[in-house]
C-alpha cells in the first residue's frame, strides 16, 4: 500500500482546562480588581511616577482614578481639559529642550536628529491644544435637509401628491365629471355653432337661385 493510500491517523484535540479555585468568590473579586481599567493604569502610572516622586501607593493611586471616571462619564471634562493643558506644556518644554542641544552639536548628523525630534514634539504640542480647544468648543455641524416619503407619497421638492389608494392617485378633474377620461360636454361650443347655422341658413333664404318652371 503507498504513502497516497495508508489510512489516515487519529487527531489528537488538545483541550485546556483549568483547576476550580477553592474560594471562587474571593477568586471573581481577585479577577474583576486586575482587569480594572483604573487599576491597569495605576499601575502603569506607578511605575513612571516612581522615579520623580517616589514610590507609590497603588490603592490611592486607583481610588483617584476611579473618582475622574466618574466625574468624567456625569459629564465634567474639567479633568481632561486640565490632563491636556499640562500635556501641551510638557511638550512645549521638551521642544525647548531639544532646540537648545541641537545648536550645541557640531556636527550636521547630530544636529538634524535634536531638530528632528524637537519639531515632533512641536507638532504633537499643537494638536494637543487643538484638541482642547475642540473639547471647550465642539464645531457647529450643518446637516442638509433630507426629503423622505413614507407609504404612498412622492415628494418632489415641494407640496407632496397623495393618492387614497397604493400606486393611484385620485385624479380630481375626473371626479368632478362623475367620469374616468372623458371629457365635459362644452354648451357654448354647441351654442356658438347653433348661431352660425341660423345666419348660414338666412343668407341661403336670400340669395337662393330661382329656378324657372319653363
Amino acid at each position: 500500500m503507498s504513502k497516497a493510500e495508508s489510512p489516515s491517523e487519529p487527531v489528537t484535540k488538545m483541550s485546556a482546562r483549568f483547576v476550580e479555585p477553592v474560594d471562587k468568590d474571593r477568586a471573581q473579586a481577585h479577577a474583576d480588581f486586575v482587569l480594572e481599567a483604573g487599576v491597569n493604569a495605576a499601575v502603569v502610572a506607578g511605575e513612571y511616577y516612581a522615579g520623580p516622586f517616589g514610590e507609590q501607593d497603588l490603592g490611592s493611586l486607583a481610588a483617584t482614578l476611579a473618582e475622574h471616571t466618574r466625574k468624567l462619564e456625569s459629564g465634567n471634562l474639567a479633568d481632561c481639559e486640565a490632563m491636556l493643558l499640562g500635556q501641551a506644556h510638557a511638550l512645549q518644554a521638551i521642544f525647548v529642550n531639544l532646540s537648545r542641544r541641537a545648536i550645541k552639536q557640531e556636527y550636521l548628523r547630530q544636529w538634524e536628529a535634536y531638530i528632528r525630534v524637537a519639531l515632533k514634539a512641536q507638532r504633537q504640542c499643537r494638536v494637543t491644544l487643538e484638541t482642547l480647544a475642540n473639547i471647550k468648543n465642539p464645531p457647529t455641524v450643518f446637516a442638509r435637509q433630507a426629503n423622505i416619503a413614507h407609504g404612498p407619497q412622492q415628494v418632489n421638492n415641494g407640496e407632496p401628491v397623495v393618492g387614497s389608494r397604493a400606486g393611484k392617485p385620485e385624479n380630481p378633474q375626473n371626479e368632478q365629471s362623475g367620469a374616468s377620461n372623458e371629457l365635459l360636454p362644452d354648451g357654448r361650443a354647441s351654442q356658438a355653432a347653433s348661431r352660425v347655422d341660423k345666419a348660414v341658413e338666412a343668407v341661403g333664404e336670400i340669395d337662393r337661385a330661382k329656378v324657372s318652371s319653363g
